[in-house]
């Protein structure tokens, strides 16, 4: 691995790398990209880079479709920053709670008052807020994080209530028996006294968070700190001035929505943990050492994940391609042209991309299966 590094990349992970891997300085020297937040969409690539890992889950910032057209396997590191975002997330649920700011801005203020202590305790009553205990959040979506935030939530006795259209088996196996399942968004919300948003944002999310819901809202607190583009600023402007909406907090600041009445702003700190960089750029970094080595792909965002094992004494073939009919026949074919014998095999897909692994004893010719219809990209490890 020859990595070039577009941000800041965890020291420790960096110093847990031995030779011949190295993070190099030129990027025309890098088969792979390792980043965080720097903007990609305009970034003229060469064919050397094979791979981009974000150390993080959020992808807004790279260009998928062009990446995948051209056989560059994006990565992300879902899951290394959960238990930082679901600190944070209990963090907004407490300062949404308990008017914990404004309390500490009186005494800012009133630092030289020789009697504050006094002062205090007549002026705490405006600061007055309400226990968490007993009440009812739902959790809005139950990836890793959703299911984090839903059991801690339910450890501190509150009432929870899950929705996620695409739960997965593994993710629902974690959830606390006692976590009220709701079919349907609305229902989830419905009467809620907190609502907390854990979805990525597409195009089928974006907007998500809207009238609709609200309409099912009474005075509670909406959470996001997933993205801000999750929740209509609009709707949601309209919901606080009813009420409806009583205070939302974000991890998100954008013009609008530090205009808002009633909310609580942060500067995307989810992820902003020293433990949490060092998690997601180990991860990261696995991540692409793995695909160079032995070709294998985990936490693809662009490319089907795909794993055949530690690469052995036989060749091992992987082509990036896309998803037609006769992609596999053709390129199993070419192969066997030779006499060569296929000792294993995998292919998987998604969407219009797909990629296909073989472990090959015999003469392989790469030029032959990159003329093939639909091929993007192959490399013979």
């Amino acid at each position: 691995m020859k990595a070039y590094c577009l941000n800041e990349i965890s020291k420790l992970a960096l110093a847990g790398l031995k030779a011949p891997d190295q993070i190099v300085d030129d990027i025309e020297k890098a088969d792979s990209i390792l980043v965080r937040s720097a903007a990609m969409h305009e970034m003229a690539l060469g064919d050397n880079i094979l791979a981009v890992a974000r150390a993080g889950a959020g992808v807004n910032n790279i260009p998928l479709d062009d990446y995948a057209s051209r056989g560059i396997v994006v990565f992300n590191t879902p899951g290394a920053n959960a238990n930082a975002v679901k600190e944070l997330v209990l963090c907004g649920l407490f300062l949404a709670s308990r008017d914990i700011i404004g309390g500490n801005r009186w005494v800012d203020e009133h630092k030289g008052d020789e009697a504050i202590s006094k002062t205090a305790e007549k002026a705490k009553n405006q600061f007055a807020g309400h226990e968490i205990y007993g009440k009812t959040i739902a959790v809005i979506g139950l990836g890793v994080i959703g299911v984090l935030v839903a059991n801690a939530c339910q450890s501190l006795g509150m009432k929870v209530r899950g929705y996620d259209p695409y739960l997965t088996i593994t993710n629902a196996m974690k959830l606390n028996k006692d976590i009220q399942y709701s079919e349907n968004i609305l229902e989830a919300v419905e009467g809620c006294d907190f609502v907390t948003v854990h979805v990525p944002l597409n195009d089928a999310t974006k907007g998500m968070i809207n009238r609709s819901v609200f309409d099912k809202l009474h005075g509670a607190v909406l959470l996001n700190f997933s993205r801000d583009s999750l929740v209509n600023e609009d709707d949601l402007f309209e919901a606080l001035s009813n009420g409806q909406v009583k205070k939302y907090v974000s991890d998100f600041a954008n013009p609008k929505v530090v205009q808002l009445p009633n909310a609580i702003i942060l500067p995307h700190l989810g992820a902003s943990t020293e433990e949490a960089e060092d998690n997601c750029a180990f991860m990261a970094i696995d991540e692409l050492k793995d695909f160079l080595e032995n070709g294998n792909i985990a936490h693809s965002v662009n490319y089907p994940d795909v794993h055949l094992g530690p690469k052995e004494n036989w060749d091992r073939v992987c082509v990036l391609h896309k998803n037609i009919p006769g992609a596999i026949n053709n390129i199993t074919s070419t192969i066997l042209e030779y006499g060569s014998n296929i000792i294993s095999f995998v292919n998987k897909s998604k969407g219009e991309y797909a990629y296909s692994v073989f472990d090959v004893e015999g003469r392989v010719d790469m030029d032959k299966i990159l003329a093939l219809p639909g091929i993007i990209r192959v490399r013979v490890l």
